[in-house]
């Protein structure tokens, strides 16, 4: 279902809900946990974002699997460091062409 890509808030925490197949109150929890942080409008509103449904659809998969809150958040905080690594292998990559090519032409 395409939706606002990135991470500007426009989703009512009872549509958030409803896209990611939770319960609203289950939102909250999560929030309270650490495990998402919605965005506020002026207001105070809770404002979900796509990605913060896409995050949602992940933490209630991992649930469901049988994870509990803190394997959640330590799934999450792995998944996050793997995503790290990844951009500095690429750039170490990167790194590697460029000195390669420069090595090749002298």
């Amino acid at each position: 279902m395409p939706w606002p890509e990135g991470d500007q808030g426009v989703f009512a925490i009872s549509v958030a809900a409803d896209l990611a197949g939770l319960h609203p109150q289950t939102l909250r929890i999560y929030e309270r946990e650490g495990l998402i942080q919605p965005g506020r409008s002026e207001g105070g509103t809770r404002r979900y974002s796509g990605d913060d449904v896409e995050r949602l659809r992940l933490i209630g998969a991992l649930t469901a699997s049988g994870l509990n809150i803190a394997g959640v958040k330590r799934v999450l905080a792995l998944e996050a460091e793997v995503a790290e690594l990844r951009t500095v292998i690429e750039q170490l990559g990167a790194k590697l062409e460029k000195e390669r090519t420069l090595n090749r032409k002298r």
